[in-house]
């Protein structure tokens, strides 16, 4: 006789994982913690903004979701990120998203939401040491023994507008480039056998 273990419930989308973090001049503003980013990633605009670190030059290319090429890139190292009571330190990768058509890359056509102007990626989650539940909508971040817990309906009524990007995905295409990211950004996964570590 087959014994049929009951099946659970298949569930829908949880949505996208939000957190808050400040940055004087700045309100309500959230970022979007994103697992499939090997990059986080600043718009120009925001940078302009605040008193951050020296930018520095990059030969990267991102490719967005819609295929459209930025080579408009820079990195902004160090950055200190306040979430919640805590400060991580994080490397961005700034794109000018309004960049002159006359210069010799591809504009990027993509609006920021300015209440969600930040993606946030592995290697600042990793910094962060995130536990995602993503059954609960819950994302917590830790330093140390104290951890500060992001609950995912708190953090999505400020995103209103998010849904509507046109661009929802950037990907590091130029390998050469990826390998100078991971040696810029600090990054630790295995590129020259295409086989990241899996646990």
């Amino acid at each position: 006789a087959v014994l049929f273990k009951k099946l659970p419930e298949k569930l829908g989308d949880p949505g996208k994982f939000l957190i808050p973090y400040d940055f004087s001049g700045m309100d309500e503003c959230l970022a979007l913690a994103d697992l499939g980013a090997s990059i986080n990633l600043m718009p120009l605009s925001v940078w302009n903004k605040f008193s951050l670190p020296e930018l520095s030059p990059t030969c990267m290319t991102l490719k967005l979701a819609d295929q459209l090429i930025s080579r408009s890139v820079r990195v902004a190292e160090d950055v200190s990120v306040k979430v919640g009571k805590f400060h991580f330190p994080a490397d961005f990768v700034v794109v000018d998203f309004d960049a002159d058509p006359r210069a010799d890359f591809v504009v990027v056509d993509f609006v920021v939401d300015p209440r969600v102007p930040l993606i946030l990626g592995r290697s600042f989650l990793k910094t962060g040491r995130a536990l995602i539940d993503v059954f609960e909508g819950e994302l917590t971040l830790r330093v140390g023994k104290e951890s500060i817990t992001f609950n995912l309906d708190q953090t999505s009524r400020y995103s209103a507008n998010y849904n509507d990007m046109a661009t929802n995905r950037i990907d590091v295409i130029d390998m050469a480039c990826e390998e100078y990211s991971q040696e810029v950004l600090d990054f630790s996964d295995v590129i020259g056998s295409g086989n990241p570590n899996v646990t």
